[in-house]
């Protein structure tokens, strides 16, 4: 299978290893796996911002960029929600199958034990795009199920945002910073030693407040649990 890596800004520019792990991990699993370097933003950030006009030239770029693929995989699902919900309000365009990383590994793949190891003990934070949006449902938890040596311990308050919400939090920074606050209580009472979750953008907001508190649990993208390998280490 042909598949096109869409890396996101957000990886790219401050996440790379997110990408690595996501191409390295598929290739694991034999999918020929490619970078366009053509790619460009998703729109998403004009489009929510009111700047229609760039977001549809964005949106035609990329319909063009990945043209030809037999899927795309998006290690976001805030991004792989912009493609799939957006892009049909704002052009007509022929688009190939976009899947969030989650959903292409359980559902096109059919796989959920993709030979990763990661001793740790991990609790998962559903970004409201995967939960509400793609509706991912349990695909991001079967798949750390069944990660050996991890331990998945549930997160209080899972299903509550964590307050980042793309500009959100710049134009309300004091609600942002206190939802942000409700979500660290919960990850700290849940005793992981590793908040999981399919949006680094979210992990950036969460990891900050994390870090600020010297709370000692580090942020991981879940393509880099699941791409973790005994060799690897």
């Amino acid at each position: 299978m042909r598949v096109a890596l869409f890396v996101t800004c957000v990886n790219d520019t401050l996440y790379p290893g997110t990408g690595r792990a996501t191409v390295s991990l598929l290739r694991r699993l034999g999918c020929e796996v490619e970078f366009p370097v053509a790619q460009s933003c998703c729109g998403q950030m004009h489009v929510n911002t009111g700047y229609r006009a760039e977001g549809v030239r964005l949106a035609r770029r990329f319909a063009q960029v990945f043209a030809g693929y037999d899927a795309v995989v998006v290690p976001s699902g805030s991004c792989t929600a912009m493609i799939r919900e957006q892009y049909p309000r704002l052009a007509p365009l022929d688009l190939p199958p976009v899947y969030e990383l989650s959903e292409f590994l359980v559902d096109v793949l059919e796989v959920t034990d993709v030979g990763a190891y990661f001793p740790h003990r991990v609790t998962y934070h559903p970004t409201c795009h995967s939960l509400r949006g793609l509706r991912l449902g349990d695909r991001p938890t079967r798949l750390l199920e069944r990660v050996r040596g991890l331990e998945l311990v549930p997160l209080p308050g899972a299903e509550e945002c964590c307050g980042f919400g793309g500009t959100f939090a710049l134009k309300n920074p004091a609600v942002s910073s206190a939802m942000c606050a409700d979500k660290v209580r919960g990850v700290l009472d849940s005793g992981a030693e590793v908040l999981c979750a399919a949006d680094n953008s979210c992990l950036m907001h969460i990891g900050g407040t994390l870090r600020r508190q010297r709370a000692g649990v580090r942020v991981m993208h879940l393509a880099e649990i699941l791409a973790a390998t005994e060799e690897s280490r």
